[in-house]
């Protein structure tokens, strides 16, 4: 399992930022009017304070209350107070479809990478740690959208008119509190180095979490008959204590930096600017409206702040949870990329490998200077015992992995420039345990190709003798899959696979260890389909059962990586090698 937790720098984490806000720009008039609704809102918050002081010092105070002034005080007063909650509601909900719109790209362009990533990331990246990325992580970066970024643009905006406003009404006092902004961003770079290790270490343990959930469920059976639950449920809860831990260490530090911190200068503010006011109270240079509104505008001022200090860690834990969606996105395991030569096409099925040498980690070689030649409509078997190469082969030849050393061709021309279309179409792959997904039979077979038929569907059942147990099913072809296909038996998965590939009529069919999940009966059964399958076409075939390859052209064996000898089945019996050893082996002559 990779180390994917994240530590972002101060530079690290104003990138994710500004690539996270390149996502808005197909969004810009949705912005835009966010924008304009939170400035109206902001206004209108502003404007309030000042209205009631006009009241106390020109009505209240001198105690005149003109009727017609009176009137349209109020008027204007609930005006504003209308208009501020309609812009209000209108920003929030702007905020909230831009949040969605962005995340639902994200989660796509996530989804979409997913797709063309190489099965070198899938060996390292459990699958559990995949879904928290999309799932998770994708909902954190909701919250900020929604909880931050309106905060803060709110928070810059309050900050700023009542700042205006409190130098309107008292210049020095206001130079006065700016005295206090060094120590809150002081408070706030303190908070911000801290917290974005603490956030990067519980997503990267909730992630872990995923996996070991997703891990438990898959294994449940192994689980339960092996008697792992309780060392499962300790590992499971070894994780969870650690994300617990990262949690509160997050609680005490906002406990102690944030709110908290931000209110005692707020309260020391106000104390000394209402000593202030006392003491000009005895010359009589200030008004009660004019203390109300400075008040009201020092609350406004610092408010914000707090708001914003409160969605700080939001904020923290948005960044890191996009910088693991990106790192996702950005992972350079990709799937081989075809050089494609739009000329080349499968027309005969002839397969070459010329010395190929091929390594997973690029330290050990697990296949070593492989040969051989599948002529056009021969069968090839590969067998071997565990560890000697027979699926890596199969792998390279799905273009599953990458090849530096040696050559693999397709009626002579390199697989690296065969069109990848092409290479789906005319290479059938059927698996030992094949997946069978969530849907109709009919849709299992058809994989919802665009113009294959029902017929088509019908025939490739029938072809392999799968006709037989679909037609006893409820519905027939359009009985219901549940996932995975898990109330088929292993026999009936199977053949609904070899039905899979059947109608898509391929050229080349691989087959690895396709019938090792079969019983003896149906295994006899479906021989006589995979007879007719093999017919005109080329087929390179994995197999554990040697009973069902006898038949076949040439028998490759492999041992540690390398071609240790090849023949018929008769010509590897009479030499009296490995291949002789297996068979007697499996035949009981051992």
């Amino acid at each position: 399992m990779e180390d994917n937790t994240f530590n972002l720098t101060f530079n690290d984490q104003k990138q994710v930022l500004i690539r996270l806000m390149k996502y808005t720009l197909p969004f810009r008039k949705t912005l835009l009017a966010g924008f304009l609704m939170l400035i109206i809102s902001t206004v209108a918050g502003v404007a309030t304070p000042y209205i009631v002081m006009i009241f106390i010092d020109e009505y209240l105070t001198p105690g005149v209350f003109p009727e017609s002034d009176i009137t349209w005080l109020i008027i204007i007063f609930f005006l504003v107070q209308a208009v501020g909650a309609v812009t209000t509601y209108m920003q929030i909900y702007l905020f909230q479809y831009l949040a969605f719109r962005v995340i639902q790209q994200l989660r796509i362009d996530a989804f979409s990478k997913i797709g063309r990533l190489g099965m070198r990331y899938f060996d390292k990246v459990p699958g559990g740690s995949v879904v928290s990325r999309l799932t998770n992580d994708t909902e954190a970066i909701v919250e900020m959208f929604i909880g931050v970024l309106a905060s803060f643009l709110m928070a810059f905006f309050m900050v700023i008119s009542s700042f205006i406003m409190m130098f309107v009404l008292d210049f020095k006092l206001a130079l006065f509190a700016l005295i206090f902004m060094p120590v809150i961003v002081l408070i706030l770079a303190v908070y911000r180095r801290y917290s974005a290790n603490f956030f990067s270490h519980a997503r990267q343990l909730l992630s872990d979490l995923n996996a070991k959930l997703a891990e438990g469920i898959e294994g449940m059976k192994i689980i339960q008959v092996f008697n792992q639950e309780k060392r499962l449920r300790s590992e499971f809860e070894e994780i969870n204590e650690a994300h617990y831990q990262y949690n509160m260490k997050n609680v005490r530090l906002d406990g102690l930096l944030l709110r908290p911190a931000i209110s005692m200068i707020s309260v020391l503010a106000i104390a000394l600017i209402l000593s202030y006011f006392g003491l000009l109270s005895f010359e009589g240079g200030v008004t009660a409206g004019v203390v109300f509104a400075f008040i009201q505008y020092m609350e406004r001022f610092f408010e914000p702040i707090n708001q914003v200090s409160q969605n700080l860690n939001i904020f923290q834990q948005a960044l890191v949870a996009a910088s693991r969606v990106f790192a996702l996105i950005d992972d350079g395991r990709m799937e081989p990329v075809q050089n494609e030569n739009e000329s080349y096409d499968i027309t005969e099925g002839k397969v070459e490998f010329k010395n190929v040498t091929f390594s997973y980690d690029g330290k050990v070689d697990v296949l070593n200077d492989i040969s051989f030649t599948a002529e056009s409509g021969q069968t090839v078997a590969l067998v071997g015992h565990t560890g000697s190469g027979k699926s890596s082969i199969i792998n390279l030849f799905m273009r599953f992995y990458e090849f530096e050393r040696g050559e693999i061709l397709i009626d002579g021309q390199s697989i690296k420039e065969i069109p990848k279309l092409e290479m789906k179409e005319k290479i059938g792959l059927v698996l030992q345990d094949p997946f069978i997904f969530y849907g109709t039979v009919e849709s299992n077979i058809k994989l919802y190709h665009p113009t294959m038929t029902f017929e088509q569907v019908k025939e490739a059942a029938k072809f392999v003798r799968a006709d037989r147990f679909i037609q006893k099913l409820p519905g027939d072809y359009g009985h219901k899959v549940i996932e995975k296909g898990s109330a088929f038996s292993s026999g009936e998965r199977q053949l609904i696979a070899f039905a899979r590939t059947m109608a898509m009529d391929p050229k080349i069919l691989i087959l690895d260890e396709a019938t090792a999940n079969i019983d003896s009966e149906t295994e006899e059964e479906i021989q006589k389909s995979l007879s007719k399958m093999r017919k005109g076409r080329t087929t390179l075939a994995i197999a554990h059962r040697l009973s069902t390859i006898q038949d076949a052209d040439q028998i490759i064996v492999l041992n540690r990586g390398s071609i240790a000898e090849s023949g018929t089945h008769d010509e590897l019996i009479r030499s009296r090698g490995i291949y002789h050893r297996m068979y007697q082996l499996q035949n009981g002559q051992g």
